[in-house]
C-alpha cells in the first residue's frame, strides 16, 4: 500500500473563485448607481452589463467596477457574498394550470418562473420598479411563459431551448430612456416556449425622476 502523502492543492485566491448570483447582484448595483450618477453612459452601462453575465470569476467581475466608487461600507473587490443572501424574492409556478402577474404590482429583484405543462404571463407594463436591475429566471417544460415589458425598458436575454423556444425580442434596440430599469430574462425551455418582448406604446415615464431622487436622497 502506498502511504505516501501528497500535498493538498492550494486554495483558490478569492479573485479566482467562481462568481455567484449574489456577486453579480453586488456588481450590478454598483453599475446601476454609476449610471444614475452620470459616471457611465447608457452604452457603457449596457456593455458592462452584458459582460457581467458572461464572466465567470469574481476577479473578472471586479474589473467591471475598478474605476467606479464602491458600494457604501465595502469595496468592489470585497469577498464573495454567500448564497444565503441571494434567494428569490418571488416564485411563479404553473403546473397544468395558468398563472399571471400583471397590473400595478411591484416585481422583486429576482423572480423565478416555473411552467410545467402550464401557462405563465408576466406583464411588467404597469409594474412599479423599486430597483434598476430586475432578473427573471424561467424554466419551461412543455409549457409557455410570456414576459412583456414597457418599450423604454432595457431587455436582455440569456437562455436556450431543447426542442423548444427561447426568444427575447428588442434587446438590441436599447432603451429609449438611458436611466430605465433593466429586465434580464434567463431561462431554459424543454419542449416549451419562453418569449420576452416590449409592448409598443407602453412606457414608464417617471423613471429618471425616481432615480434622481434616490441618488440625491
Amino acid at each position: 500500500m502506498d502511504l505516501e502523502k501528497h500535498p493538498a492543492a492550494p486554495a483558490a485566491a478569492p479573485s479566482e473563485l467562481r462568481a455567484s448570483d449574489a456577486d453579480r447582484d453586488r456588481i450590478a448595483q454598483i453599475l446601476s448607481d454609476a449610471l444614475a450618477e452620470g459616471r457611465l453612459t447608457a452604452e457603457e452601462h449596457s456593455d458592462r452589463l452584458d459582460s457581467l453575465y458572461a464572466f465567470k470569476t469574481v476577479g473578472e467581475l471586479d474589473v467591471l467596477v475598478r474605476d467606479l466608487p464602491a458600494v457604501p461600507g465595502g469595496s468592489a473587490a470585497a469577498a464573495p457574498v454567500t448564497a444565503s443572501g441571494s434567494g428569490w424574492t418571488e416564485t411563479v409556478v404553473a403546473v397544468c394550470s395558468a398563472s399571471a402577474r400583471k397590473g400595478r404590482w411591484r416585481p422583486g429583484a429576482r423572480t423565478r418562473a416555473v411552467s410545467v405543462m402550464g401557462d405563465i404571463n408576466i406583464d411588467l407594463t404597469e409594474a412599479v420598479f423599486e430597483q434598476q436591475i430586475t432578473e427573471i429566471n424561467v424554466t419551461s417544460v412543455l409549457g409557455n411563459v410570456e414576459i412583456i415589458v414597457p418599450e423604454n425598458v432595457t431587455l436582455r436575454g440569456y437562455g436556450s431551448g431543447v426542442l423548444g423556444n427561447f426568444e427575447v425580442r428588442g434587446q438590441g434596440r436599447g432603451a429609449t430612456d438611458p436611466q430605465a430599469p433593466v429586465v434580464i430574462v434567463r431561462g431554459f425551455s424543454l419542449l416549451g416556449n419562453i418569449e420576452a418582448r416590449p409592448k409598443p406604446g407602453a412606457r414608464l415615464v417617471d423613471l429618471a425622476l425616481k432615480l434622481r431622487k434616490r441618488t440625491e436622497g
